[in-house]
């Protein structure tokens, strides 16, 4: 499945970044933030009027830890042609990713064990290759 890339931003981990990318299909959207301490990135459902929109959050990485932090890195979200999977790149190589349809995230750190939204990520979060094979 093609991926279409929706937003592209230079990433310096560490310092405050939002990235906003809406699914060409309507309805959700997906937010990546570093605010200064942790990458995150989120799975929202614009549908929704009362109570939390955001469905799910992952985390990408904890700025500390991060060992070339000081380098400039390409963030970029894509997007299947359905609208209903999320990819979130760093330069080039998946972090993290959300299925709307199957309501599931993944993402290289597996964290955090539970999902904002208790409908969410039932299978676990760890990255594997079928993740990636959604993609391809």
């Amino acid at each position: 499945m093609p991926l279409k890339i929706v937003a592209r931003e230079t990433l310096r981990v560490g310092q405050a970044l939002v990235v906003d990318a809406d699914s060409p299909a309507g309805r959700y959207a997906t937010v990546f933030e570093d605010d200064g301490s942790t990458g995150v990135f989120y799975a929202i459902d614009t549908d929704i009027e009362e109570g939390n929109p955001v469905q799910d959050a992952l985390l990408v990485y904890v700025a500390a830890d991060v060992s070339d932090a000081e380098l400039a890195s390409t963030l970029e979200i894509g997007w299947s042609d359905d609208g209903l999977k999320a990819l979130l790149l760093i330069n080039d190589a998946p972090h993290a990713a959300f299925d709307f349809a199957a309501r599931q995230g993944w993402c290289l750190s597996a964290l955090p064990e539970a999902a904002l939204n208790k409908a969410w990520s039932k299978a676990g979060r760890q990255w594997s290759d079928a993740v990636e094979a959604l993609f391809d």
